[in-house]
């Protein structure tokens, strides 16, 4: 059994992108918006801001204590006009008056850092060049990391948001995995998920995956951050199935410093596409 060590890997991946970034010699620049005052997304802004300082990226955060969907909209407008800004993200979730997916579509796709919009979405089954979502990213930088057996595999995600599931399918069939996407109205659902060579979990409830879910010498990647009495556990009971797999990542320190590493990725690769255009 191999507890895979996100924060090792996110280092690596961070030398790498420093010396990236290092030889572009130029600008790269992060615009971040928040509406509101959430706690965990104040968390979540001051990580993604220690990362970017850390590789050399400026860093911006636009804090709007309330505002309109016309107003944001308007102001994504400018970013997506302004030259000094290599990446746009606004820091989910929003007000409920707020349209979420209108405002997302509203930045442009070439700036587009969380990969959310319909465009880049598009761009992933369809096979063109553009930005993907960080967590969905995240998980195939630690397959690849730990040498999992991608092609060929089968391949069980639990999830199908726009954030996780959605566009790892996308990506792991890209990998040439053999793919199945189980959500809350699959039936017979553990019987999915002793099938999976590779285990991905990503429903946002607390040790919901128990060992009689796992398949023998699996790989199980968890994706889940649920909070509790101060305390972060994962969708799937850790303890319980760490012994059952050949590999597995914890919460935390296991897909949650990926995810905010190929944030850099992202960027990086939203100021080479910028540049061809």
């Amino acid at each position: 059994m191999n507890i895979i060590n996100g924060k090792q890997i996110q280092e690596e991946k961070i030398k790498d992108f420093s010396n990236q970034i290092e030889s572009i010699n130029d600008t790269i620049k992060l615009t971040v918006i928040q509406i509101g005052n959430n706690e965990a997304s104040n968390v979540y802004i001051k990580n993604k801001q220690k990362i970017c300082e850390k590789v050399g990226i400026l860093f911006e955060h636009l804090k709007y204590d309330e505002t309109n969907e016309e107003e944001l909209i308007e102001k994504i407008e400018q970013l997506n006009t302004d030259r000094s800004v290599t990446g746009v993200l606004v820091q989910l979730p929003l007000p409920k008056e707020i349209n979420e997916k209108k405002v997302i579509d509203a930045i442009d796709p070439l700036k587009d850092i969380d990969g959310l919009t319909t465009t880049n979405l598009g761009n992933l089954f369809s096979g063109n060049k553009g930005l993907v979502p960080c967590t969905a990213l995240g998980v195939i930088e630690i397959l690849k990391s730990i040498n999992a057996p991608i092609e060929g595999s089968n391949v069980v995600i639990v999830g199908r948001s726009r954030l996780v599931g959605l566009p790892l399918s996308g990506l792991l069939l890209k990998e040439n995995a053999t793919v199945t996407t189980c959500h809350s109205k699959t039936k017979d659902l553990k019987e999915k998920t002793k099938e999976a060579d590779i285990l991905i979990v990503a429903i946002g409830k607390k040790q919901f995956i128990k060992e009689d879910y796992v398949k023998e010498n699996a790989i199980v990647i968890d994706v889940g951050i649920n909070r509790e009495d101060g305390k972060l556990y994962g969708d799937c009971d850790f303890e319980n199935i760490k012994n059952k797999c050949k590999a597995i990542t914890p919460v935390p320190n296991g897909v949650g410093p990926l995810t905010i590493t190929m944030l850099i990725s992202n960027l990086i690769e939203a100021y080479n596409l910028q540049k061809k255009n």
